[in-house]
């Protein structure tokens, strides 16, 4: 068993009650900390502590900077590791320290938003909504559509990757799929977003970014930052087994996102960009 689940001894009541050992989701806080600056004047900034499940740290790091607009390449990343004087191993691996190259510009002020955020909450008030729609990049139209039929098998094949969500119920997954409907990569985490920042992480670490010819499937509901996150890393489309909220159908009309929602039960709601999805008309 990893890092991500915990045994628990639990009362199982099922009619009778019984003493049983059940698994847990681990949630645990992890603290980014940026290293910046030229070399003659090297600078350090703690800029988020987000609660997250253990694994693919970095990859949740660099996610998190990438779809923040702080970093826009790998190559801009001269080191990342896990913070080495804070004594306790489980300590030193909830900080993760990321170097910039000497010569890339850092503006500090994009996080501001993020002192409203938790894993599970997202953005809040309209100096965040601002700043936010001052980053997203304007995504130049690639011709990408998704049949109906793939669209309704994708949180099958999601839900069996997701081993973690087996184990124990409680964690939410971001999933990437091509237009065919092959998993191309998935993340699970506690947090929504951590789930989509590790897949974005992952990503950029391969040089796949921009994401323009898949599209991303999330296990739950589909907040205002999810889709900026979605479009920072190109994605055109989006779905999600739960509800958008009405921010993020907003956002996603502005950039010409398809965003699906209630994708379950061989059904879906299209709240944009339906171009991108082809329906069988069904004969009356």
């Amino acid at each position: 068993m990893n890092t991500s689940v915990q045994h628990a001894k639990i009362v199982k009541v099922n009619g009778t009650t019984s003493e049983q050992v059940d698994l847990l989701a681990v949630e645990e806080p992890m603290e980014i900390r940026l290293g910046y600056g030229p070399a003659s004047h090297r600078q350090q900034s703690n800029i988020s502590v987000t609660m997250r499940t253990p694994g693919h740290d970095f990859e949740l790091a660099l996610g998190f900077l990438y779809t923040e607009g702080i970093i826009h390449q790998y190559e801009e990343v001269e080191s990342i590791h896990y913070c080495q004087d804070l004594g306790k191993k489980p300590s030193r691996e909830n900080v993760v320290r990321i170097e910039l190259s000497p010569e890339v510009q850092v503006d500090l002020r994009r996080l501001q938003r993020n002192f409203y955020t938790t894993s599970s909450c997202g953005v809040c008030g309209k100096t965040s909504i601002e700043a936010i729609e001052t980053i997203c990049p304007q995504s130049a139209a690639i011709p990408f559509t998704v049949a109906e039929d793939v669209i309704h098998q994708a949180p099958g094949i999601l839900r069996k990757a997701q081993l973690v969500f087996e184990y124990t119920g409680g964690l939410h997954a971001a999933g990437l799929l091509n237009p065919q409907g092959q998993l191309l990569l998935w993340h699970e985490d506690v947090g929504r977003h951590n789930a989509l920042d590790k897949l974005i992480g992952a990503c950029l670490v391969q040089g796949q970014l921009p994401l323009q010819h898949s599209f991303v499937l999330l296990s739950g509901r589909v907040s205002f930052e999810l889709v900026q996150k979605a479009l920072m890393a190109g994605i055109s489309m989006m779905a999600a087994v739960g509800a958008p909220s009405n921010l993020a159908v907003n956002l996603a009309r502005q950039y010409d996102m398809t965003l699906l929602g209630f994708v379950r039960d061989r059904r879906f709601n299209i709240y944009s960009g339906h171009h991108r999805v082809t329906v069988k008309e069904k004969s009356v």
